[in-house]
């Protein structure tokens, strides 16, 4: 088994490919995955390789179209349906909550536009889901891009005056010293009435149509074995849950695999086309978007 042929290049796409699958090292994308990396359920005689790396570089790896499969941001799916085609399942969803803005100042107005709009804001990428819905939220801003595990220090140094908070700093903003400023996932709940949709899953469309759909499969089968073993699954989690307990970690995946996760659903579906449909209409986007499912 092998990833290319002896020559450098790419090796014909069958049954005997190693897949690489790529997810952040995050608790919900542990839990999600559990079931394949612990040979927990039929994986039908695939083998996989897991690929552990921050969204804003999965995001540019599937730029070039380098994973399989791979976790990726709804935003940066834009850019990529050439290449890819999202699995209707692995969805993660802010249903009325999402990424944060927060600051260790005492804003001087109740306003988060009035406060933000000449503030620096320390983003964890430029092609991430939170990116695109403060750009929906704010319009153009002063930011600097900061890996976001350092975006609470990066404010702290005063490096930015604010951050956008994504992953476990959701749960831990206040007890790390911030103030929330905002929720965007709530302020689009309330404009919407649609979930925020930050997180996806993809699959390389040059994948033959009978192994995608046994990729597909094996994908829901995991997610689904961790729903049904949720104590089993958390505790895989763990390691991945940074400056978090049990309790923390077991919320924060609950927050995002959810039955959206099973299954986007037309909800789902509409949350997409709205999100991506409106930062076309806006210009942050600069092509029109053929949002393609597997199956």
């Amino acid at each position: 088994m092998k990833l290319q042929d002896d020559l450098g290049s790419p090796a014909p796409i069958g049954r005997d490919t190693i897949f690489t699958l790529g997810h952040s090292p995050d608790p919900d994308d542990a839990f999600m995955f559990y079931a394949i990396a612990a040979n927990k359920i039929d994986l039908r005689h695939y083998k996989f390789e897991h690929r552990l790396e921050e969204i804003q570089t999965l995001n540019e790896r599937a730029l070039r179209g380098e994973l399989h499969i791979s976790a990726i941001s709804i935003h940066a799916y834009a850019s990529v349906t050439g290449k890819y085609a999202l699995l209707p399942c692995g969805a993660s969803m802010g249903d009325g909550y999402g990424p944060l803005i927060v600051t260790n100042q005492a804003p001087k107005t109740s306003d988060p536009r009035d406060f933000l709009r000449d503030r620096r804001i320390a983003v964890p990428g430029k092609m991430t889901s939170a990116f695109l819905a403060l750009q929906l939220y704010l319009g153009s801003f002063r930011y600097v891009v900061v890996p976001f595990d350092r975006i609470f220090e990066a404010v702290k140094m005063g490096d930015a005056d604010a951050g956008l908070i994504i992953h476990e700093g959701q749960l831990t903003y206040a007890e790390a010293g911030f103030r929330k400023v905002l929720d965007l996932g709530e302020w689009w709940k309330k404009r919407t009435g649609l979930p925020l949709p930050l997180g996806g899953n993809v699959l390389r469309k040059d994948i033959p149509p009978q192994i995608q759909r046994d990729l597909l499969a094996i994908v829901r089968e995991s997610i689904e074995f961790g729903l049904a073993h949720r104590a089993e699954a958390v505790e895989h989690s763990m390691p991945y849950a940074r400056n978090m307990n049990r309790t923390l970690a077991s919320k924060f995946i609950g927050m995002y695999v959810n039955d959206y996760t099973r299954d986007y659903g037309e909800t789902g579906r509409e949350a997409i086309r709205r999100f991506l449909g409106e930062a076309r209409a806006a210009g942050y986007i600069n092509c029109d978007v053929a949002i393609e499912f597997v199956g």
